[in-house]
């Protein structure tokens, strides 16, 4: 299995990369007065954060057409089906994680998003709109046969794709907090993909497409978010919004508080 540990490492060191895209560096400038002086600018990349998304799917392509890639595939599998004789169903739940996160934090004091109830939401709607639709067409279009040959249906990898769209949001809603927000959102979304290999339901091609796909929708949610203020009509973006436990007589439940 060290070529799954690798494969998981390599992930991961992709994926934290991504901070590299929003870093803030010092440059010199030039003042009135003559003199260099340091000034702290904020590098807007607006290309650059395609970039990872986009190595990722095309390795996902290129890897159902290339030997040596086609070859990677199929002696992981190999090694995968002569050394795990039970499935591990972690993948199930944990693609969920990363997202429901996004929410979650709001319950720990101190933690604050970059964008409110509302935003997020409209954000993580559009993002997993543009993520399934992808994911379905290339489904319904490429029909590669799964390791387990259970279906035709196996890229790209859809819960991949799901784990991924969370991570990123995560990491952008939180990055200005912690940076180990993210990284734990690309942890959990790198074993999920990870788990699919190990567990015969995805190539590894699958699964780096499916990273890709899952990133750039991310950001395609982000994207949308100030079309679907004008669509709206939504002006002010900072309602207000909290959610309350409720327990009591033996009942449990939540209350939701939205100012508009």
């Amino acid at each position: 299995m060290k070529r799954i540990l690798i494969f998981y490492i390599l992930w991961m060191i992709a994926s934290v990369g991504l901070y590299a895209q929003e870093t803030t560096m010092q440059i010199d400038s030039i003042s009135e007065s003559g003199k260099n002086v340091d000034t702290p600018v904020v590098c807007k990349k607006k290309y650059v954060s395609y970039l990872v998304p986009a190595v990722l799917i095309s390795y996902g392509v290129v890897g159902k057409m290339n030997t040596p890639l086609k070859k990677l595939d199929q002696s992981t599998d190999k090694a995968v089906q002569r050394q795990m004789k039970t499935r591990i169903r972690a993948d199930d739940y944990l693609f969920c994680l990363p997202a429901l996160s996004v929410y979650a934090l709001d319950w720990m004091p101190g933690i604050q998003a970059q964008h409110n109830f509302r935003d997020r939401t409209i954000i993580l709607a559009g993002s997993y709109l543009v993520a399934e639709f992808a994911t379905l067409s290339l489904k319904y279009t490429t029909k590669v046969e799964r390791p387990d040959a259970s279906n035709d249906d196996s890229f790209p990898s859809n819960h991949t794709v799901i784990a991924f769209t969370g991570a990123h949001i995560l990491f952008r809603e939180y990055k200005d907090h912690s940076p180990w927000i993210g990284v734990a959102g690309y942890a959990a979304a790198s074993l999920t993909g990870t788990l699919r290999v190990i567990n015969r339901k995805h190539w590894i091609s699958d699964v780096v497409a499916g990273a890709g796909i899952g990133i750039l929708s991310a950001e395609a949610g982000y994207a949308l978010l100030p079309i679907v203020h004008r669509y709206l009509g939504i002006k002010n973006t900072d309602k207000n919004c909290a959610i309350v436990p409720l327990v009591g007589n033996g009942h449990y439940g939540a209350g939701l508080s939205y100012r508009f």
